[in-house]
Order: C-alpha cells, then sequence, then structure tokens
C-alpha cells in the first residue's frame, strides 16, 4: 500500500521541472482542439499516479467525503466521470473545433494536479497525528510547485489547508464524516489551526449567507436546522480566529495586523451572529463550551471590534466579500476553471482571494511571539483593480444561464450582490452592536 510520502514523492516528480510544459507542447502539436483534448484525457486517465489516487479516494469515499466526483443534482447521484475529466469533456463539447489551445491544456492538466494534492489533504492524519503538521507542510511545498512557473499560471488556493476545505465542500447525501475531520482538524498547530479557520469562517459566511437568501427564504431557524455539520465548523473558526485575533492583541500587533482575523470573523458571522452571542441553537450544542469562549472573548473586546469590524463595512464600486454567497465553494473553483478555459487563458485569482477585501497578500506577523506558529499565509491578493469583482459576476453570469431548483424555485447558485452585502453587514453590526451581556450562571448544585 503507497503511504502519504510515496504519494508526495511522486506528484512531485510529477511536477518538478519542465514535464508539464513538454506535455503540454507535445499534446497541444495535435489539431483540432477536440483531438489535444482526448490526448490529454488519455494521459490523465492513464496518469502513474491513479494507483494510490484510487487507493487513497477509497478511502475518503469511505470516511464520507467524494473529492473526486461531483454531485449530479438532477440525476440525484454522483457523476460517474472525475471533475477535471467532466471539465474536459464539457470543453471538448465547447470548442473542441476551434484552434489547439496550449494555455487551456495547461490550466486543465494543473487542475487535475489540484485535485490529486486535494485527495491527498484529507491523508495528512493516516499514520498518526503527531505528523499531520510536517504533512500538512509538504503539501504547501506540493501546492508551491504546481501554482509555479513550471505550470499554467492558473493559481487555485492560497495554502495547503485550503485544500481540506474545497476537498470536503461537495454536497454529500449523508453527511457522516465532518465531525470526525473536524477533531483531526483540532489536532493541528496553532498555524495550521488558524489557517484553516480563515478559509472556513469566510466561506460558512458565504455558504449561510446563501442558504439564508435562497434556500431558507430567509428563515434561520430553517437553516439552522438543516446545517448540524456546518455550524459546529463555523463555531472552531470562529473561535480559534478569536482567540489568534486577542494573541495579536496582547503582543502589541496593531489593527492592520489584526485585519484578516477581524474580517475572517465579520464573514462568519454575518450569516447568523445570534447563533454564537445570544442563546445557543441546537446545532451548536456539541461544541457549547468552544461557543462560550467565543462568546466572552468577544464581549470582553466588543468595543474594539466593533470599530474594526467598521472598516470592513462593504462600499460602493468596491469588491466585498460579503456581497459574494454561493451553494459550494468547489462550485466557486469550477467556474473559475470553465471561464479560464473558454477564454483560453488563466484567471490570476486564487479561491481565497475571493474570500477578502484585501487588495495585498497580508504580511506575516513578526512579532518574537509568533514566530513559527504564525500563520503564513491568510488572505491572497488580485493582480488588478477590480479583477475579483469582474471574475465573481462572470460566475453569477454563468449561475443565472444554468439555475438550480431551490426550494421549487430556479435560482442561480452563484451570486455576487452588493445591496445584499450592504444588508448583510448592517444587520450582522446590530446584533453584535446590540447583543446583550450573558447573565453569570446558577453553580451547579
Amino acid at each position: 500500500m503507497t503511504d502519504f510520502s510515496e504519494a508526495c514523492d511522486a506528484v512531485e516528480r510529477a511536477l518538478a521541472g519542465s514535464a508539464r510544459q513538454q506535455l503540454v507542447y507535445d499534446v497541444a502539436k495535435s489539431r483540432p482542439f477536440a483531438r489535444a483534448l482526448g490526448r490529454l484525457r488519455e494521459h490523465i486517465r492513464g496518469n502513474a499516479l491513479n494507483p494510490f489516487l484510487t487507493s487513497f479516494d477509497h478511502r475518503a469515499r469511505q470516511e464520507g467525503f467524494h473529492v473526486l466526483h461531483d454531485w449530479d443534482g438532477k440525476a440525484d447521484h454522483v457523476t460517474d466521470e472525475i471533475i477535471p475529466v467532466d471539465v474536459l469533456d464539457y470543453i471538448a463539447r465547447f470548442r473542441g473545433g476551434d484552434e489547439t489551445n496550449g494555455s487551456g491544456l495547461a490550466i486543465l492538466l494543473d487542475y487535475y494536479y489540484f485535485h490529486v494534492l486535494q485527495v491527498l489533504s484529507l491523508r495528512v492524519w493516516d499514520q498518526g497525528q503527531g505528523d499531520a503538521d510536517a504533512r500538512l507542510d509538504r503539501l504547501t511545498a506540493l501546492l508551491d510547485e504546481l501554482q509555479g512557473t513550471g505550470g499554467s499560471g492558473q493559481p487555485f488556493v492560497t495554502n495547503a489547508e485550503t485544500l481540506i476545505l474545497i476537498a470536503t465542500s461537495h454536497f454529500e447525501e449523508v453527511e457522516r464524516g465532518y465531525d470526525r475531520l473536524l477533531r483531526r482538524v483540532k489536532s493541528l498547530n496553532h498555524r495550521h489551526q488558524v489557517n484553516v479557520a480563515v478559509g472556513h469562517a469566510s466561506s460558512m459566511g458565504c455558504h449561510l449567507r446563501f442558504g439564508f437568501e435562497a434556500t431558507y427564504g430567509r428563515d434561520t431557524l430553517q437553516m439552522r436546522n438543516d446545517n448540524v455539520a456546518d455550524y459546529p465548523w463555523l463555531c472552531f473558526a470562529l473561535a480559534t480566529v478569536m482567540r489568534e485575533y486577542e494573541r495579536r492583541r496582547d503582543v502589541g500587533v496593531d489593527a492592520d495586523g489584526r485585519a484578516a482575523m477581524v474580517e475572517a470573523m465579520v464573514n462568519g458571522l454575518s450569516a447568523d451572529a445570534r447563533a454564537f452571542l445570544g442563546a445557543a441553537p441546537n446545532s451548536l450544542s456539541a461544541c457549547d463550551a468552544e461557543r462560550r469562549a467565543f462568546r466572552d472573548r468577544f464581549f470582553a473586546h466588543r468595543a474594539d471590534l466593533v470599530a474594526e469590524f467598521a472598516r470592513h463595512r462593504p462600499v460602493e464600486g468596491v469588491y466585498s466579500p460579503l456581497s459574494f454567497f454561493f451553494n459550494f465553494s468547489h462550485n466557486v473553483l469550477k467556474g473559475t476553471i470553465v471561464d479560464a478555459l473558454v477564454r483560453g487563458q488563466p484567471w490570476p485569482i486564487a479561491y481565497n482571494d475571493l474570500l477578502t477585501g484585501a487588495t495585498a497578500r497580508l504580511q506575516p506577523d513578526t512579532t518574537d511571539d509568533a514566530t513559527d506558529e504564525m500563520p503564513t499565509v491568510v488572505a491572497g491578493f488580485s493582480r488588478a483593480p477590480g479583477d475579483r469583482e469582474r471574475l465573481a459576476r462572470t460566475l453569477m453570469e454563468y449561475a443565472r444561464a444554468n439555475p438550480d431548483r431551490i426550494s421549487g424555485r430556479l435560482m442561480p447558485v452563484i451570486v455576487y450582490d452588493p445591496r445584499a452585502g450592504h444588508r448583510a453587514f448592517r444587520v450582522m453590526m446590530e446584533k453584535v452592536s446590540l447583543a446583550p451581556l450573558p447573565q453569570p450562571e446558577a453553580p451547579s448544585p
């Protein structure tokens, strides 16, 4: 049985040097595009990584996660083909008669390897939790190689922790793996937990805001009852970024250095602030101590937090993640790749870039107490003003052209709506500003 290290060695050999460039160069000689795509399809299907990939994917399925295969909502079953090949086949149907596009071939090849890394991200705990941090760092190095100069130029995510998020963001008919995965994530070191938390707080905010607006008809109770797997993850994320916010305050980091944590809290709380600051819903019963810890820290710093939250108010004409909401994270990334293939060139935007209003990569904390426990990447960057909003609106147009039936209505599953973003921020600020302080609990008899 191939172990994690051997699998990483195999992926590293595939990604290193000019191997991908040479493959794309050879395949691109075929005309028209459909023929070149067919050759790339054969390469992906017969790739030397497939023996371990099949085994690792089988383990993920046993744990409750379909990483490589999408859910067909119309047919109500998991698709037969893996996602990168599904996308390749779509482009072959859509653009097969066009001139062969080498950039598109390179993006598709990298998209395949991106899914390989997603599968690996769920296997970092297989040989004991003690080494999971080192294995996640190994994945970071492979992700850097994938998105480096030897590839297509299409970024996917900004850190290895987000691989876990994308890998587990599919619709699952039976939600049975999330509790176990959360326990595993909590075994990671502080640096990795914070990176996981920043991504999940922001993604969960976007995901639950979509549910609130579209799936549940603005019924908060229905949203809580239908997302019993999501609320504990959001609770973990909020509690973790709050601890990191407090740590940074304690070591003298200024508001700019705390901004990534504050923005993650704003995004996470925007979906349902009362669940974390008021009476606990049933969906948070399993993590009540963690919720109380977050709540107590929030009230201890409320005046400063409210002031710092205000810096993330949506501004007209400026991209805000509060205006962006969607059903599943992997669909956002999949849509980005499809549009890059249709255009024949990569988008200079990673998934994480859509979760932040920051215009540049935030620098790591350099205070003495941070050292290697500081998250190395907390936000992405956009390479041109307006790129993120253009991409978000492009994805919304695709979603409008191919709506899903939700609660009996046809709806786009990706939306960018500044009015909804302003409303979400306003409601969230009212809730966090006016939430009553918790009453002291009577001691147990």
